[in-house]
């Protein structure tokens, strides 16, 4: 990246006299920076849970580049670049003496209900109703999916410990055991336009999300996924 900026910067210094103009990147028309924001936006609110709230902060270019004058500065979502918490949202010069191509950093929040800690919280911990609260967060800070019902987390161990008002994340609890290897399991198979259930025997323990094995009646063995209690889905 580092290479990428140096080579932009000099192609646009030394492209033509006139570029002893460049203007600093760090500054941004007013225009441009509303343009960013709505794009940054309206990606967010798209992937966002219903009764959300997106902030966007915008960043600064670095100070130390500079870019061509361009007549008109497009701004687009890079591909795969994140649309929630720390992103960046690409800006190229499409009509301008020189073509320039750069990424401007962003911070986009999510503000939500969601299931957090009431207070200190050790790993290890089987929750309670008495350990859970419900706030209003910024959903995006952290990585990992949250939730809104208390209920659902009733009973769940907690793979890392959390603070006072940390919101409950799908990455800090434990994975469940559905079931132990040996017991017969209701397997689902499904294909396109079809679906099929039928019992086999567990080869092995069933943890939440994983895949395991399972040996029919008729002597074949499938490979799927633990989905619930004694429950496996097979993908065809």
């Amino acid at each position: 990246m580092l290479r990428a900026t140096l080579l932009l910067v000099c192609m646009l210094l030394s492209a033509d006299p006139g570029l002893a103009q460049a203007v600093p990147a760090s500054v941004l028309d007013p225009a441009l920076v509303e343009r960013v924001r709505v794009l940054a936006e309206a990606a967010a609110r798209a992937a966002a849970p219903p009764n959300t709230r997106v902030a966007v902060e915008i960043g600064v270019l670095d100070a130390r580049l500079r870019l061509a004058p361009c007549q008109q500065i497009q701004p687009y979502l890079p591909p795969g670049m994140a649309v929630w918490g720390k992103s960046r949202i690409g800006l190229r010069c499409t009509d301008g003496v020189a073509r320039w191509n750069v990424t401007l950093p962003i911070r986009v929040a999510v503000f939500g209900r969601a299931v957090v800690a009431s207070g200190p919280l050790p790993a290890g911990v089987n929750l309670s109703q008495e350990q859970l609260a419900v706030a209003d967060i910024d959903i995006a800070a952290e990585p990992g999916a949250v939730f809104t019902d208390p209920a659902l987390l009733i009973g769940r161990t907690l793979a890392r410990p959390l603070g006072a008002a940390e919101a409950v994340r799908a990455p800090a609890l434990k994975s469940r055991q559905w079931f132990a290897a040996g017991e017969t399991v209701q397997v689902r198979v499904a294909g396109e336009g079809f679906a099929v259930a039928s019992e086999a025997q567990a080869l092995s323990a069933g943890i939440e999300g994983q895949e395991v094995r399972v040996r029919f009646e008729s002597g074949r063995v499938a490979s799927g996924r633990a989905v619930g209690e004694r429950r496996v889905d097979v993908l065809l």
